[in-house]
């Protein structure tokens, strides 16, 4: 039987700060790598649905070579517990909220940095609320994270 595509959706509150940043780490080391991987970033509320990324988020991205001012904000839905392999949460509340939403068959679960040697459990730091340094420090976090799960799935 062959092996499922790995499929990886990263989680936060709204889907324009960590979670865009998350995705963008990924699909970066993703391709610099080689790993065959479809990815997607939520939020659990609806806040931002079809919102660009909070333009904090873009201006770092942009600093790091990505751009995301393409990416739009969307929830997660029943139907991404099937879609994906994997839905990786940036920090533990919204974890729980997706432990609560998924089904018994659906996606494994995790937090960003459970991925990362001597990082299990900690949250990627929500930024919104602070000033640029706020975007960097999750910039290398979810970088830190991505690297670190690429390595997982290659394995």
């Amino acid at each position: 039987m062959p092996t499922r595509k790995p499929a990886v959706l990263f989680v936060c509150l709204g889907n324009i700060c960590r979670s865009p940043l998350a995705e963008a780490a990924f699909r970066r080391e993703a391709e610099l790598r080689g790993l065959d991987v479809e990815i997607d970033s939520a939020g659990t509320s609806g806040w931002h649905i079809g919102s660009p990324p909070d333009l904090r988020a873009q201006a770092v991205a942009l600093r790091h070579g990505v751009d995301i001012s393409g990416y739009q904000g969307r929830q997660v839905q029943a139907e991404d517990f099937s879609r994906f392999t994997h839905i990786v949460a940036l920090d533990r509340k919204n974890l729980a909220a997706l432990k609560r939403m998924r089904p018994a068959d659906g996606a494994e679960l995790s937090l960003l940095l459970d991925h990362v040697p001597g990082r299990s459990g900690e949250a990627v730091a929500d930024p919104y609320y602070g000033d640029e340094a706020g975007f960097e420090t999750t910039w290398g976090d979810v970088t830190e994270g991505a690297r670190a799960l690429v390595d997982r799935l290659k394995r």
